[in-house]
């Protein structure tokens, strides 16, 4: 090997691997621009597409443009993604639909981006004027589930339900991704939350899928699911807060139904209603159970989260 293949192999050997991954179900009118759009943006990386049992000619569309071209027989994007991030091994991933409605021109700014700051997750938050790209249905429950994980887990994106985002090889290999479908996005973006990982957010282009590609979510069935998922986390993660709650309402309960008893009973010193006051005292405590709840699940959450931290911690930052 002489100098010069010396220094192309080192120059090489110093650039981050980067892969691009496309979770995609019955894409085959829209696959193909995709991967030349990735392809012309990011010439060096590896480009997956995982199909998730497509009806169509996706996976022949997907390996005729030059991907590679894998299966996930378990349906729902949550598992798609699952698996990607278990099999692909690289520095950085890319993460977009298969739908060519993401801008590819944006990675290389979104890459650029989480290696200079040294950051675990670049989000492309989504900005379009295209009725047909971002429907005023999908925008307005993304504000809403935005502003729920906001009001629940504090500062937050402006877009948590975007399926653009670049991440660093730590993440992806201390993520424990449980979600089956679309709320998918909704469980990365609180991973990051709680572990108060290092992200940002970068603007990029939407455009309308192509013609022939049909959009897979349903408005509200993964609206609800979404809902749901945000529900379940809070509960998980925030379980003083969550259980605290139930508290309030059972300790107001309890005193609200007591008060004309303990007022009869300062002036008559008898208590009339006694169902009404075994009921009180039932309330009662079950508020001081549902607190004792809190307090022993918040332990419990505290030492899984640093458990994850440690994970998280051993794996390589982005650009070492």
């Amino acid at each position: 090997m002489n100098m010069v293949e010396r220094l192309a192999a080192s120059a090489s050997a110093t650039q981050p691997r980067v892969a691009v991954l496309l979770p995609c179900y019955n894409e085959a009118a829209a696959i193909a621009q995709t991967i030349d759009g990735f392809r012309r943006a990011l010439p060096g990386a590896d480009i997956y597409v995982y199909d998730n049992n497509s009806k169509d000619d996706t996976v022949r569309v997907a390996r005729e443009a030059g991907a590679i071209v894998r299966t996930e027989r378990t349906q729902g994007k949550g598992n798609v993604v699952r698996r990607m991030f278990a099999d692909v091994q690289a520095d950085i991933y890319v993460l977009s639909d298969g739908d060519a409605t993401y801008d590819a021109d944006a990675a290389p700014r979104m890459i650029e981006r989480l290696l200079t700051e040294q950051l675990d997750m670049v989000v492309g938050t989504r900005e379009t004027d295209e009725t047909e790209a971002y429907r005023r249905g999908h925008r307005l429950g993304n504000r809403m589930l935005t502003g729920c994980v906001t009001w629940i887990f504090g500062q937050t994106f402006s877009d948590i339900l975007s399926g653009y985002r670049v991440f660093s090889n730590r993440f992806v290999k201390s993520f424990p991704a449980l979600s089956q479908g679309f709320e998918i996005e909704t469980e990365i973006s609180v991973h990051a939350l709680e572990l108060k990982m290092p992200v940002a957010e970068v603007a990029t282009a939407y455009a309308a899928r192509p013609e022939g590609s049909i959009s897979k979510l349903s408005t509200y069935r993964d609206g609800f699911r979404i809902l749901r998922l945000i529900l379940d986390l809070y509960r998980i993660e925030k379980p003083v807060a969550f259980f605290g709650l139930f508290t309030i309402l059972f300790l107001a309960a309890s005193l609200g139904l007591s008060l004309d008893l303990l007022f009869t009973y300062l002036e008559t010193h008898l208590v009339p209603r006694i169902p009404t006051a075994i009921l009180c005292t039932g309330l009662a405590l079950l508020g001081i159970v549902s607190l004792s709840c809190g307090l022993i699940l918040d332990t419990v959450t505290r030492g899984r989260r640093e458990v994850k931290r440690l994970a998280y911690l051993g794996l390589k930052p982005p650009g070492a």
